[in-house]
């Protein structure tokens, strides 16, 4: 199995790392001017700007924010979409299809149009308004979630007076050496938990508020898409309402706490997975080291501390089953 890279990983988030002053001071400079904000994307980019709306709806009293995906999106065609409104796409490799589809789409609306994506030859970028670009990187993930908070950060210190941009900054400056440095703390436990999943087709994860971004991460985009495991992501929310009835002591399940105002939530669903299943694995944000994050940001980026760490699970369970992490069946290879 390779090794992991810490320089190598810093390294690959130096694009997104330059973006971040002027990713912000966009957002200010847009935050008089828009009333909402329409974050809309497939896949991974999806559950990163579901987090950013959580930051949002926790923390305006005047900006309304939704999420979509490009086709639903499409199919739907929202009313709202006037020049009071801020529709933010992002892609990796700038080609997706439905990703491509909704930002031409776009193009001849009213509303402003935003992306961030690695490059400016990508189709996607000649469709909008403003482009942010991770440039050529393996881990487009944590770029995007950093451009994008930075973003988020400048619209609610423009529009509502949040006293805390600065701070956010200089902690999502630090966040790739934080990342690089749990994978290094982390990477012997999530071997152990590898060898103990290895034989497992279903594993359910549970987590609530915006950490509920890495459990599904890690879990459909991840697991699900390269290792073909029937990982069921599950908000703590929800976990009373019908799902927890499938918890048996055979069932492995890993919760993940943050440290938001949703943390009591996951704590509820974690005190009931302990006593019916000895499967339960914990990762708390609350045991990371966080060096050079505020601790007013930490809960913003705990869930991406902390998902790191589960996420590495994911590669040695690659290694064990002898099935890569980029190993697709459909993907790439039929029609759909």
């Amino acid at each position: 199995m390779m090794a992991f890279d810490a320089s190598a990983f810093e390294r690959s988030l130096g694009g997104a790392a330059a973006e971040l002053d002027r990713a912000a001071a966009y957002g200010q400079s847009l935050s008089a001017e828009i009333d909402r904000i329409y974050f809309v994307a497939p896949g991974a980019p999806n559950r990163i700007m579901q987090g950013l709306r959580y930051w949002i709806e926790s923390l305006s009293r005047t900006l309304e924010v939704r999420c979509g995906y490009p086709a639903e999106f499409m199919a739907m065609s929202p009313p709202r979409l006037d020049d009071r409104t801020l529709v933010v796409l992002a892609s990796k490799s700038g080609r997706t299809k439905e990703s491509v589809e909704v930002a031409q789409w776009l193009s001849d609306k009213p509303c402003r149009t935003l992306v961030v994506t690695q490059s400016a030859d990508r189709p996607i970028a000649g469709f909008v308004d403003t482009r942010f670009l991770l440039g050529d990187t393996p881990e487009p993930f944590y770029g995007v979630f950093m451009i994008l908070q930075a973003l988020t950060g400048g619209l609610l210190a423009g529009r509502e007076g949040w006293p805390h941009l600065d701070r956010l900054l200089a902690s999502l400056r630090a966040l790739p050496a934080v990342l690089a440095q749990t994978v290094e703390a982390q990477d012997d436990r999530a071997r152990s938990v590898a060898e103990r999943l290895k034989s497992d087709r279903t594993v359910y994860f549970i987590a609530a508020g915006p950490m509920f971004t890495m459990a599904y991460y890690v879990g459909v985009c991840i697991l699900q898409e390269s290792q073909w495991m029937h990982c069921v992501p599950v908000e703590a929310a929800e976990w009373f309402h019908g799902p927890f009835e499938i918890l048996d002591d055979t069932l492995p399940v890993i919760l993940m706490l943050g440290e938001d105002a949703s943390r009591p939530i996951a704590e509820r669903a974690l005190a009931f997975c302990q006593r019916y299943t000895p499967r339960t694995e914990v990762y708390d944000s609350r045991d990371m080291a966080m060096p050079g994050i505020d601790p007013l940001i930490r809960p913003i980026v705990a869930p991406y501390v902390t998902g790191i760490a589960v996420e590495r699970i994911a590669a040695h369970l690659a290694h064990l089953h002898q099935q890569p992490l980029s190993t697709t069946r459909y993907m790439g290879k039929v029609p759909y």
